[in-house]
């Protein structure tokens, strides 16, 4: 039997008035920005997120989550030395006349140290060294970049080289790097730390952290600047306030100062004019699935995690909701299997998207007994009775 894609669709609207803060919805004047909230996964503002634009040194947040995944797989360790060669030290050191660590020419240095210069210097010699470090040389690097890419979920971007260098081959998103800062973020907790730290010095050369949200008092802990051409400023930052973590990514802007600006505004706004609600429980059913073959006709799915979302606060806001798998299930499934997602949207922005799975195992059997309207009404209406509820 050929698999069909199935869409369940369920639409609801939370009662109240509209706030203010959704009526007039926030203006940036960068052509590329995005905003989520790191704990729900919720949109709360995106422009022009999908376009390509260049990286700069912001795709160094790439080049360090795959150190990080190299030290967390014992492949790496922050005390290993890495040697700097002419073509690092020539093409992103000193010579070069870009953001640099200033290494010296054969000289050495550990990882953790290159770790800083790359994050806290923007160094493009430390780079280009942990790239040869790890692959070899930058092009080995670079084929990995896309490989790691490609694992992370990061589909639309494309690679070129470790340190921002401006090419054709180079292109990314800016929900894409968000969704790579979230990553990097939830994953690597004892490295993201570097991201926040506020100066290095290395060859008795001081240097302060080139994040400008990191100075003004707004709970900024990381990430990344980037620019080549002298119109085109880009930020990826986090802030966190009252336990709340938010994620933003700018590109676009025309001077450093409105990179800092809109990326600073966006996250103020985020933190005062959003809530959490709270909408099904790690392991409470959201709905459930058509089985093909089973001892059962469907089944339950579950998320692993919280299912929340943040809106505006005293809003009314008209959502719609959506299971989405490939169907019906052929059995045998496994309990914990993946099977589908929930997608809440915001008008045309998905504004959520949660992995379901499988809440229990079911064997090969006869066919299923159920008929899809039954499905449909059973997942619809469970949805629908626990996002139409006001919290």
């Amino acid at each position: 039997m050929r698999p069909f894609r199935l869409l369940i669709a369920i639409f609801f609207l939370l009662a109240g008035a509209v706030s203010a803060a959704w009526a007039q919805p926030f203006q940036t004047s960068a052509p590329q920005a995005i905003l989520i909230d790191a704990d729900t996964n919720t949109v709360l503002f995106e422009k022009g997120a999908d376009d390509y634009v260049t990286p700069a040194s912001t795709v160094k947040i790439l080049t360090a989550e795959m150190i990080f995944h190299e030290l967390t797989e014992g492949r790496l360790r922050l005390g290993d030395e890495m040697q700097v060669s002419e073509y690092a030290w020539r093409n992103g050191g000193a010579p070069a006349g870009g953001s640099a660590m200033f290494l010296k020419v054969n000289s050495r240095a550990s990882v953790e140290n290159l770790l800083r210069g790359l994050v806290v210097d923007s160094g493009n010699d430390a780079a280009l060294v942990l790239a040869e470090g790890v692959a070899g040389n930058e092009e080995a690097f670079v084929m990995r970049m896309n490989k790691r890419a490609a694992e992370l979920g990061l589909v639309k971007s494309r690679f070129g080289n470790p340190w921002g260098k401006a090419s054709d081959d180079q292109k990314v998103t800016a929900r894409e790097m968000a969704k790579l800062a979230l990553y990097v973020i939830k994953t690597y907790p004892d490295f993201y730390k570097y991201f926040g730290e506020k100066e290095f010095t290395w060859n008795n050369i001081r240097q302060q952290n080139r994040n400008p949200l990191l100075t003004m008092s707004i709970g900024a802990d990381g990430l990344k600047t980037g620019n080549i051409e002298k119109n085109d400023f880009g930020l990826v930052g986090s802030a966190v306030e009252d336990g709340r973590r938010l994620i933003v990514a700018v590109y676009g802007a025309k001077t450093a100062k409105e990179r800092a600006e809109e990326a600073r505004k966006l996250l103020q706004w985020g933190f005062r004019n959003f809530e959490a609600k709270d909408l099904f429980k790690a392991g409470e059913a959201v709905g459930s699935a058509q089985v093909y073959g089973g001892t059962k006709g469907s089944i339950e799915l579950v998320s692993k995690t919280d299912v929340k979302v943040l809106l505006p606060r005293s809003s009314s806001e008209k959502l719609s909701g959506k299971i989405v798998y490939e169907g019906p299930v052929i059995a045998p499934v496994e309990a914990g299997q993946r099977i589908g997602k929930l997608e809440i949207k915001r008008g045309s922005t998905v504004i959520l998207e949660q992995p379901l799975e499988a809440a229990e195992a079911i064997d090969q059997g006869s066919l299923p007994g159920r008929a899809f309207d039954a499905v449909y009404e059973y997942a619809a209406g469970k949805i629908h009775e626990k996002l139409s509820a006001r919290k």
